[in-house]
């Protein structure tokens, strides 16, 4: 029986420690050793990938980088796209988009995790794009930005326009050619790329860019303009941030992208979409011809207009003038009555003189020198009988003596502060009326104690209270005026 604490027991059993055997060329390895040999095998094995499947779990870090998991039916792989691609996509990836991404396979050893590092991110065809078209369609018009009480109708006539779009194209001259037939304005073009990358940049910058502009050099309506194409193309004019900037624009804006049965987010957001932009500028300024002829046909209409209203006046004047009487007519009574007005005026005059001399004759009678030297007379008999007694003068000014020594008594009587003297307080308002209760006394803000050698300026300990409601007594009624007697008049 074999010894089993022997060194060839214990070598096939697996001690307790690990002992390389005779010949064996596997030495163990580390994790990150063979973490790091996965990741070079499944790089090298991998190093160009393109998977297609729906984005799931979405999210961008504060750094910039963005993680995703791309998924079918049967599995799942984990992505992340760095900063610097994330920048460079032409749509803003979300859940739900079925997509093909290109890139590479890596590992992850921190989690034993493999992923694929994204170099692009396309949508698998039309059906993925139009997904995210009406995905952002709805989230935008959730937002208020396609509601049709934010839309502005557009300038009669316009002074400027500006017109974005490629300055290469054909819709550009389409644009300035019809403008010349219908209406010569003035047009500012903002040159833009309208297709590919950067272009959406372009365009929204390009919106803002003329609303910043001084409000003097500033359009009064933008055309935003690009000739039709199959969806991707004209995908720049779907971008979050060109409809956020036709929505914010203060100028009213007219988007004319691709032809009549294309639709793009701008489309919703503009105030005026135009099937064409040949039609944008139809719809931008009127027909120059057809306003002067508008104008010479109301220059017309308001000539004959004025010849008629001068004619039916005319004619009511003449009418008028017909039924009126003559002028003689008219002044006969009026002179009839101011010669009769004269006659009495002429009679009143004199009875008004006669009366007046009567009048006169009567008052210098009055004024004669024996009636004036007989009243003189009676008034000197009159002041000789005055005298002043002596002893009636003494009286008088004993009873007032007297009189004012018992004022003088009540007085001292009645002094407040009498009573100090023998050991009371008064107390007074600021303004020194005398107090004689607690409530007039706690009503008032402060408060003086006078005693027999000096005052005492204190406050309430509880504050003032405020007094009740007093009603307004009742309003005087007015003293009759004494009237002065009325002089008699010496006639």
């Amino acid at each position: 029986m074999p010894d089993p604490f022997s060194d060839d027991a214990n070598s096939r059993s697996g001690g307790l420690l690990a002992q390389m055997a005779p010949g064996d060329n596997a030495p163990p390895l580390s994790v990150s050793e063979i973490s790091n040999l996965l990741k070079r095998t499944v790089e090298d094995r991998f190093g160009h990938v393109r998977i297609r499947g729906e984005i799931s779990g979405f999210k961008r870090a504060a750094s910039g980088h963005c993680y995703l998991a791309l998924k079918d039916d049967k599995a799942l792989i984990d992505g992340i796209i760095w900063k610097g691609t994330a920048q460079r996509l032409n749509f803003a990836p979300e859940d739900g988009l079925d997509v093909i991404a290109t890139g590479k396979l890596t590992t992850f050893p921190g989690r034993s995790k493999y992923q694929i590092t994204i170099e692009s991110l396309e949508l698998a065809g039309e059906g993925a794009l139009m997904q995210l078209f009406e995905k952002l369609k709805a989230r935008l018009a959730g937002e208020g930005l396609f509601d049709p009480a934010r839309k502005r109708a557009l300038p009669f006539l316009p002074r400027t326009i500006g017109v974005v779009t490629s300055p290469t194209g054909s819709v550009i001259r389409d644009i300035l050619h019809r403008l010349a037939d219908r209406f010569p304005s003035h047009v500012l073009v903002w040159p833009v790329l309208v297709q590919g990358e950067g272009a959406a940049a372009q365009v929204a910058a390009a919106v803002r860019g003329f609303s910043a502009m001084p409000e003097d050099r500033r359009p009064d309506l933008l055309i935003v303009a690009r000739g039709g194409g199959s969806i991707e193309d004209l995908w720049a004019f779907n971008e979050e941030p060109v409809v956020r900037a036709i929505a914010e624009s203060p100028i009213p804006v007219i988007s004319a992208v691709g032809h009549e049965t294309d639709t793009t987010l701008a489309d919703f957001a503009a105030d005026r979409r135009a099937p064409t932009p040949t039609a944008a500028a139809e719809m931008a300024v009127p027909v120059r011809a057809d306003l002067l002829a508008g104008l010479g046909e109301l220059g017309l209409r308001a000539t004959r207009a004025i010849n008629r209203t001068q004619g039916l006046a005319r004619e009511r004047l003449e009418a008028r003038a017909q039924r009126l009487p003559k002028l003689q007519d008219l002044l006969s009574p009026q002179q009839q009555r101011a010669d009769d007005l004269g006659e009495r005026l002429r009679a009143a005059l004199g009875l008004r003189l006669a009366d007046a001399r009567g009048t006169l004759a009567r008052a210098s009678g009055a004024l004669r020198p024996a009636v004036l030297d007989a009243r003189a007379g009676l008034a000197r008999e009159r002041l000789s009988r005055l005298r002043l007694d002596p002893a009636m003068l003494e009286r008088i000014a004993t009873r007032a003596g007297e009189r004012l020594a018992g004022l003088e008594r009540v007085l001292a009587q009645l002094d407040p502060d009498a009573p100090l003297q023998r050991g009371y307080a008064r107390v007074t308002a600021a303004d020194g009326r005398t107090l004689l209760d607690r409530a007039s006394a706690q009503r008032e803000p402060s408060l003086a104690l006078h005693f027999r050698d000096g005052v005492l300026d204190v406050v309430p300990a509880d504050g003032p209270v405020s007094p009740p409601p007093r009603t307004p007594p009742a309003a005087a009624r007015p003293k009759p005026q004494a009237t002065e007697p009325r002089q008699s008049s010496l006639f």
